[in-house]
């Protein structure tokens, strides 16, 4: 009679066990619908909220997971290499995105980071694996992806390599990225259709719910990725108009998808507006300009006079030097001992505060040099980096280009909203790298192959 018992308990354990495992499988989000919001602050968001709505930012920031003082683990950030550490989960010296444009060391040429000369636009410089490709390998390429920008570059680095479509809006109207094979019918029926607004994140907006109508995202029981990337100025107007476009996106999802099947993310790019060049001068902030082309002249004077007259930088780009290493080599000239000369000499120009060489940043462990080693990418970057002081601004007369240094952090969000989020308000700072292994956890997959870091929850 005993054993009876036992094995009664047994199997009502049992039961218990595999409806608790069935529960924990059915809370796992469907869809995934990640907002990446270009120069958006928490300051400024947390501000105008007497103006937005109930069913915007507001319900965000009242149901949410927000983390209020989020930011990138590496410099400099502008809209490419900020999407590509949310999509991949690290930084450019693993994913090679550094920015916009990259100069290529062959050709002394600058490339905008999605020119594919096989295929137009693509992510193939893109060098790890995005949260959306480990998807696609987790589902046998059932979960489908989707990624909806104001430009390419957000919408294709967003997207990953094995994406179902990635479009952007600009010159009036949807491009689709070619790279994405088969062409989706739906999507391409819809861009050439589509009559755009005036107001260019409401485009953004009724693409990504016309997504959710038509590709069946977040219908089964095989989770999906949809990527949704806005803009958003420094004044109350322009965020009144985000919790607008927030609320309707929102609002459109959770009528057609349940509550908890969804997850929304929601986060910055870590860029602001450009400084005005006369504001420090008009507001007696001290500042200079730092002359990266004459740098480039003069080092080449200095190291002419030590190991014999040649052009040993060939170009200067952004605030980095590219040095003439096959000239070097040929020389038989010890390239450290050329950094290091170079380095010491421009340490003594006004208006630098430090210089890195790439020989440092690809052999230190020094936690000072973090933020600028993951910035850095061998293959995309200067051999020399110059660190100008904060006010004074960098410019390159060759290629017409200022601006102007800041080294103050300004803090934006990382909100979680939806499946099985409870409302909290976390202070800690954070760094966006982290979200990719949150949002694979949830979804169980892999994180992206270059992702080393760990999950906010």
């Amino acid at each position: 009679m005993r054993n009876k018992y036992i094995y009664i308990t047994i199997l009502t354990l049992l039961g218990l066990s595999s409806e608790a495992a069935a529960q924990a499988l059915s809370q796992q989000p469907r869809l995934v619908v990640t907002i990446a919001i270009d120069q958006l602050r928490t300051d400024r968001m947390e501000a105008f909220s007497s103006l937005y709505a109930q069913n915007g930012l507001k319900r965000l920031m009242r149901e949410g997971m927000m983390y209020s003082n989020a930011s990138y683990n590496f410099t400099p950030v502008d809209r490419a290499s900020a999407i590509a550490s949310l999509s991949t989960g690290s930084t450019p010296y693993y994913n090679g995105v550094t920015g916009v444009e990259w100069l290529d060391r062959n050709t002394l040429r600058p490339h905008n980071i999605i020119n594919d000369k096989d295929n137009g636009m693509s992510p193939v410089q893109m060098q790890t694996s995005s949260l959306g490709d480990e998807l696609k390998i987790a589902t046998d390429g059932q979960g489908k992806v989707f990624a909806f920008a104001t430009d390419a570059e957000r919408a294709i680095l967003s997207a990953g390599h094995a994406a179902d479509g990635a479009v952007w809006f600009t010159g009036g109207k949807w491009n689709l990225a070619t790279y994405y094979t088969p062409e989706n019918q739906w999507l391409s029926w819809y861009s050439r259709q589509y009559k755009p607004t005036e107001e260019i994140n409401r485009n953004v907006t009724d693409i990504a719910l016309r997504c959710v109508e038509q590709s069946g995202i977040g219908q089964d029981d095989i989770a999906d990725l949809l990527y949704v990337s806005y803009d958003v100025g420094s004044d109350a107007a322009s965020y009144q108009m985000l919790d607008y476009n927030i609320a309707v996106l929102l609002n459109g999802i959770l009528r057609k998808i349940n509550k908890e099947r969804v997850l929304f993310v929601i986060t910055g790019t870590g860029t602001t507006e450009e400084e005005r060049e006369d504001d420090n001068e008009k507001y007696r902030i001290p500042t200079g300009k730092f002359y990266i082309n004459r740098t480039a002249n003069l080092l080449n004077m200095y190291l002419g006079a030590i190991y014999g007259s040649a052009q040993y930088v060939e170009t200067s780009f952004n605030n980095q030097l590219f040095l003439n290493r096959k000239l070097i080599d040929k020389r038989n000239i010890d390239v450290g001992e050329v950094l290091r000369r170079s380095q010491e000499f421009i340490l003594q120009l006004s208006g630098v505060r430090k210089v890195y060489t790439a020989n440092q940043l690809m052999t230190s462990e020094s936690y000072q040099l973090e933020r600028i080693r993951n910035g850095f990418n061998i293959e995309k970057c200067g051999d020399l980096i110059i660190e100008i002081a904060p006010g004074w601004q960098l410019v390159n007369e060759d290629t017409h280009t200022t601006s102007v240094s800041r080294a103050s952090n300004i803090p934006f969000p990382i909100i979680f909203f939806g499946q099985n989020i409870k409302p909290q308000s976390v202070h800690t700072p954070v760094t966006v790298d982290r979200i990719a292994p949150t949002v694979a956890r949830a979804i169980r997959i892999r994180a992206p192959n270059a992702c080393s870091t760990e999950p906010l929850f």
